[in-house]
């Protein structure tokens, strides 16, 4: 494509990007606080809309990574965002109304409830890696709370964009879906939005911000981060191994809360190793199951996983295969195990994101503790054991953005809690109640009588309101 032609198209998304938020906003006006039928209209719409592109998603995705099993994007991508519809339909008549606060005896007879308004235009980056679900999990809650939506979406997923705005074309009035490369997302995130909300890179989620801070638009940030696992004495190895497969083998790993890196006691690493390649080629290779593993989305992300291997078998690495790469295997990475490994390493040193598995050994558990808070707080921390105490201990002293015990990737599909990180892994929550309250405005209301002539005998009686309220407060 020509520089001109480039110009050109440049200039026509910009064009189509004000459009919409103009659009949006004016919609918005005209309607500010819709009824609960009409938000949950909107909800039922989106729900039979999408369940009737189902083929056209799975189909879409395929495409887009070469090859992407359909199991991968029926869990993470469907399925997930069906359930926050249902949980938002059976929920969002409780989360509309006031709440009663207490107004104490300083304000008594007023009363005082806390009303939840919908903020108005509610903008969402949306990544490559499950493009559907989050792009809608949020959009969800935010229709929820009576907003208008407007998506970003991933250059990297053309056909499922495609498929997503087919899906949103039935409430066009509500969510307007937006495409184009770095210079439209850029712009997208300058736009004065009422909150966004960003799910990618760390490195891009701080331009986000620094954009979104020129109009003090409000702020959720996702970013990921190296998510630890961490296998005790007491892990049954069977069960430990099992649940790092599912996180780190669904999407090939192209998750933000895949386990990033695994320790385990110095005495049981071969026996992790071991059960693990075993397991994997029990799932993977000795069924007759249609569902493979996913593959890397583009020859970007491909180079940057093969460098990553290059890099740690330079360093001095030992790379366990659970089967090695074959001609015509596309952008198919199978997990890579790897042992002596070190902290100089790029593996060690970068969010993965794909199916390397970097292997850590330790004595002791303080050890491990030390190794985690000494590094930037991660969105997810995985603990494989059977210690409560241990368990507890490693809770009260880590920080993440969640936690899954005996299990990974999975609490992030909690509809009824929030997600969310931590410092450099994000700010804020959604998912849940939590998401209904990001993208409304808490809004205090005082009711005061209107026949009591309260702040009359404040002005007139100041001397003794003066003594009596020292005397009742001031102890």
């Amino acid at each position: 494509m020509s520089n001109v032609a480039n110009l050109a198209e440049h200039q026509d998304n910009l064009a189509q990007l004000n459009n919409d938020f103009e659009a949006m906003t004016s919609n918005f006006k005209q309607t500010p606080y819709p009824s609960l039928q009409a938000r949950k209209d909107v909800l039922l719409a989106l729900k039979k809309s999408l369940i009737a592109h189902e083929q056209e998603i799975y189909d879409a995705l395929k495409q887009d990574y070469g090859y992407r099993s359909e199991f991968d994007t029926l869990i993470s991508d469907l399925l997930s965002t069906v359930m926050a519809v249902n949980y938002s339909l059976k929920n969002v008549k409780k989360w509309m109304k006031p709440s009663k606060r207490h107004a104490g005896l300083m304000l008594a007879p007023s009363t005082v409830r806390v009303h939840y308004q919908p903020l108005g235009v509610v903008g969402i980056i949306t990544p490559w890696n499950f493009p559907i679900f989050l792009a809608l999990s949020p959009a969800i809650q935010a229709i929820a709370a009576g907003n208008r939506v407007m998506i970003k979406m991933s250059e990297f997923t053309p056909h499922a964009n495609q498929a997503l705005r087919k899906v949103v074309s039935v409430i066009s009035d509500h969510i307007s879906i937006i495409e184009g490369e770095a210079d439209v997302g850029a712009a997208f995130s300058a736009l004065p939005f009422d909150h966004l909300i960003f799910t990618g890179s760390t490195n891009v989620g701080r331009m986000v911000a620094k954009a979104a801070a020129e109009n003090l638009t409000p702020i959720t940030l996702e970013m990921g981060g190296k998510s630890p696992t961490i296998i005790d004495e007491t892990a049954n190895m069977n069960i430990a191994v099992d649940a790092v497969i599912v996180g780190k083998s669904t999407n090939s790993g192209q998750i933000c809360v895949a386990p990033d890196y695994v320790f385990v006691p110095e005495s049981r690493e071969l026996e992790f190793v071991e059960t693990f390649v075993k397991r994997y080629r029990e799932y993977h290779f000795e069924t007759k199951n249609n569902n493979t593993q996913t593959h890397i989305v583009s020859d970007r992300q491909f180079a940057r996983i093969e460098r990553f291997l290059e890099d740690a078998k330079a360093e001095g690495a030992n790379i366990h295969a659970v089967k090695e790469r074959q001609e015509g295997d596309g952008r198919l990475i199978y997990p890579h195990l790897l042992t002596n490994v070190h902290d100089d390493m790029q593996v060690m040193k970068e969010e993965i994101f794909g199916s390397i598995l970097p292997i850590k050994t330790y004595q002791n558990i303080s050890e491990v503790i030390s190794f985690i808070n000494d590094r930037p707080r991660p969105l997810a921390l995985y603990i494989m054991s059977k210690d409560a105490q241990k368990i507890d201990h490693i809770l009260k002293n880590t920080h993440s953005g969640g936690v899954s015990i005996n299990d990974t990737a999975m609490h992030v599909m909690a509809d009824d809690a929030p997600f969310g990180g931590v410092g450099n892994s994000g700010i804020g929550h959604y998912h849940g109640h939590e998401g209904f309250l990001t993208f409304s405005k808490a809004k205090t209301v005082l009711h005061s009588k209107a026949w009591l002539p309260k702040n009359r005998y404040i002005l007139k009686y100041r001397d003794f309101m003066f003594k009596a309220l020292r005397g009742l407060f001031l102890r």
